[in-house]
């Protein structure tokens, strides 16, 4: 599992994973990911174009960091998931906790919605 990121002009942080979400992979990025979302930007789009396969665990990494986020009035949503990544997200109803979106301008149209005021 590779993770880069790029922090957006908006304030939003964009990370981008790669690979296989399973046990190896989430082991991978368990320490840095969280290191990551949990740093001063609140606002996080998780891409998973590039992610082939999402296991259990994996989804455990999304939603500990989503509600970590979320406790510090951030939020995180998911980007453009493989069909595959997808269908796991649906029927594991994660999708109904982490928010799935096509494209980013949606998926940071959602952030800003969900920004308070300054």
């Amino acid at each position: 599992m590779e993770m880069t990121y790029t922090d957006l002009p908006d304030g939003v942080r964009k990370i981008d994973l790669v690979g296989r979400l399973d046990i190896e992979g989430a082991n991978t990025i368990d320490l840095p990911f969280t290191a990551l979302t949990s740093t001063q930007c609140c606002f996080v789009v998780v891409d998973l174009e590039a992610v082939e396969f999402l296991a259990s665990i994996g989804i455990a990494t999304l939603v500990r960091n989503a509600k970590a986020l979320r406790l510090r009035e951030g939020y995180m949503v998911l980007l453009n998931p493989k069909p595959n990544v997808a269908k796991v997200l649906a029927t594991t109803r994660i999708d109904n906790v982490l928010p799935v979106f096509q494209s980013l301008d949606e998926a940071r149209q959602a952030l800003r919605a969900a920004q308070p005021p300054l």
